[in-house]
Order: structure tokens, then sequence, then C-alpha cells
């Protein structure tokens, strides 16, 4: 059976036996915040649990390395509408050691793709189309800067409220010890 197969299985008995009603929650985050944190499958609970949130208590945006690649890109736009339209009222910007962003080998990156069936006139057309494909897929060298980084960009946005505290905060995706990289309350 294919992961698809498997999952739309699994999904009608979910539904069938309504164990969704578990989940029951409204759009609006129940604790006022909302979590920029890594996709790393390590984090899948442990971002939220080792904080304490249950489903419902906050929004939760994911992507590679939890960083703010661009000023008005979906993170940063996630990140808004979280304050503005879906009652958010703090950011918690959280990296994790041992990130596969810290350090990544972009040339082995491309190699891969190559290796896979992208073109590699591919890329000397999107460079010469203005694209840098490795600072587009570069990661970072220190995660805590990164972090402080993200922090950063928010309170540096047009549109950001500067009265929200932005939270930084590094996860051990082996224990879900945090440690501090800023306090929000002490920057506003």
């Amino acid at each position: 059976m294919t992961l698809l197969e498997n999952i739309l299985e699994f999904n009608k008995s979910f539904v069938e036996n309504k164990e969704y009603e578990a989940y029951k929650t409204s759009k609006k985050p129940s604790k006022k915040a909302v979590l920029l944190t890594c996709m790393d499958t390590r984090l899948q609970d442990l971002s939220t649990k080792a904080l304490g949130f249950n489903n419902g208590d906050l929004k939760v945006v994911k992507n590679a390395g939890a960083t703010i690649s661009h000023p008005y890109g979906s993170t940063m736009r996630s990140l808004i509408v979280g304050i503005y339209a879906l009652g958010a009222e703090e950011i918690i910007i959280m990296g994790h050691k041992d990130c596969g962003m810290g350090n990544l080998n972009v040339d082995d990156v491309i190699e891969t793709m190559k290796s896979r069936g992208v073109n590699p006139q591919v890329f000397d057309i999107l460079g010469h189309s203005g694209i840098n494909v490795p600072n587009f897929l570069k990661g970072f060298d220190d995660v805590y800067e990164n972090v402080r980084q993200n922090i950063q960009m928010i309170y540096d946005h047009p549109l950001f409220d500067r009265t929200v505290p932005v939270h930084g905060l590094v996860i051990d995706p082996h224990t879900g010890e945090l440690e501090l990289v800023q306090d929000g309350y002490k920057h506003i």
C-alpha cells in the first residue's frame, strides 16, 4: 500500500470514529501567540509540548530552519496575519540545535538535484534571470544568530507593530531543553 493509500484509509476511520472531536478548537490561538519553528521531524510534537502548549493554543508556522528568508515572503506574511487577523499578540521564533539548515552544503544539494533530473542548464538560466540558486538554498552557520536575525527582520518590517513582543528560543531536539535568545518583553 502506498503512503497516500495509508493516509486515506486511516482518515476514513478517523472521521467515522469521530476522533477529530479531541482536536476541536477555534481559529484564534487561546494563548494568543504564533510560533515560527523548523520543519525538522524531531520537532513535530516536541516544538509545542516542550513549551507547554496544546492544540489550539497557538498558531504554528514551520519551514526549513525556522528562517524568514524574505521580508515579503510567506513566512513573514503568516506572522503578520497571525498578529493582525488571527488574534496573536506575541511571536516566538524558535530555532534548534543540530538543524539540517545549519552549515547546509549547497553544492551537495545542487548535485542531488541534477542527479534527480534537474537539467544543469536550469541553473544557468536562473542565474541569468537574477536568481542566485546557492543563496536561495543557503542555510545558516549559527542557529542563535539566525534567531536574532529573524527577530530583527520582524522588528524592522514596515508593517509590523513594534509593541508586539518577539521572543527568541533555541530548543534541543533530543531533550526539549530551551535556551533563551531574546526576551521579547524586554525589547519593546
